[in-house]
This record gives structure tokens, sequence and C-alpha cells, in this order.
């Protein structure tokens, strides 16, 4: 069953959870391929993208954001299966979490659901952690690739601090680093001293795949 993901989008948008559902449903029950999961999910992406530019404007509140971040959980673990079955970190560890001084977590979310869906062994260390919390979950965790989310402008400079910190630990060139985020972009990039950036979630977690094989 083919979607309708200019519609998808807008119910998303508009946090209107029966009607998501409804559709997922349907759409699941087709069987679908994993490509067109991929576009389901990128819409949905968009939707939530449409939800940060309500909040912005003052026509959505804190309230609608913890409601859209439940949401788009509820949805990634629908999807989770049509994605791909996964493969229990076949294609590696991937250590993310959001970066000192940023609480927001939906991007990201994203990131991991499609990158765990996508074979990844998935270590989420949370929000707003410092560079040092980096550095030790790296220690532990042991990953080939390291995520670094955060929306906020300030962010990027927190980003360059992990990056730092990932470097002065001596771990720097055992892994790579991508970056995600509205604020994020090739400037930043090259700035935090990442391998890569990106702020679709499905483009980030090919592009992690083709790192590590």
């Amino acid at each position: 069953m083919m979607i309708d993901t200019v519609m998808l989008k807008q119910m998303v948008g508009e946090l209107d959870e029966d009607r998501v559902n409804e559709m997922l449903d349907q759409f699941i029950a087709s069987n679908p391929a994993s490509e067109e999961t991929k576009r389901v999910i990128e819409a949905c992406q968009q939707g939530m993208e449409i939800v940060g530019s309500n909040f912005e404007k003052g026509e959505y509140f804190v309230g609608d954001l913890i409601f859209a971040g439940e949401l788009l959980t509820e949805l990634m673990e629908k999807l989770k299966p049509a994605w791909g079955s996964g493969g229990g970190g076949s294609r590696g560890v991937l250590l993310l979490g959001t970066v000192a001084g940023d609480i927001h977590d939906i991007g990201k979310n994203i990131f991991g659901g499609m990158a765990e869906a996508a074979g990844f062994k998935v270590i989420d260390i949370g929000i707003d952690q410092s560079p040092a919390a980096f550095v030790a979950a790296v220690k532990e965790n042991k990953p080939g690739i390291v995520g670094l989310s955060g929306v906020l402008t300030l962010s990027i400079d927190s980003m360059k601090q992990t990056v730092d910190a990932l470097k002065q630990a001596g771990y720097r060139d055992t892994l790579k680093i991508t970056i995600g985020g509205n604020a994020v972009n090739a400037e930043a990039c090259k700035y935090v001293g990442a391998d890569g950036w990106s702020k679709n979630a499905a483009e980030a977690v090919k592009v992690c795949g083709e790192w590590l094989g």
C-alpha cells in the first residue's frame, strides 16, 4: 500500500495521533519494503519539524513538544519491524547523545531508532551530556561511531568541546564522529572537527553504514 506522505507529514505536524496511527497501521499491514518505510519515517520527521516551527511561533507549547516526543517514540516502535530487523548490532556500536546545554531529544531519538533498526548496537547516553560523559562512555563501550546531537546554536561549541575532549583522551583516531540537529551545517562540521553532519536521520544512518562497511 502506498501512503500519502504529504498527508502523513501534515497529520504528524497537527499531532493527530489517531489519524497517524490509522495510516501507519494500514501501511504496515501491506508488508512494505524498507525503502518505502524510509520515506514514511522521513515524512514523520518532517512532521516533527512542523511541530518545532509551531512551537517557535507560539502556536504550540511545552506540553505539545512532550506529546510530540512521545508520539514519535510510538511511531518509531511501530515502524521498526518494517524498516529492518536490525541484526543485534552486527554493523557495529554507535554511541549517541545530546551535548551539554541542550535537552532536545526528538531528532536524536529518530536517528537512534533508525540506526538500531538498520543493524547498529545503539548506546544512547541521553541529553545534556558533558564532554567528560562522552569520553567515559566511549571508554566503556568502544563504539565505532559517536553521534553528537544538538538543536540550539550554543550546542555547536559543546560539540567542539566534546570532540576536543575525545581527542585529548586519545580516542579521536579510533572512531568516526557525526553531528546532527537544526544548528548544524558544513561550516559547523568543520569547526567542530567532526567527520560528517546531517539534518536527515535516514541519510545519517546511510553514511554511518558506509563508514563501518
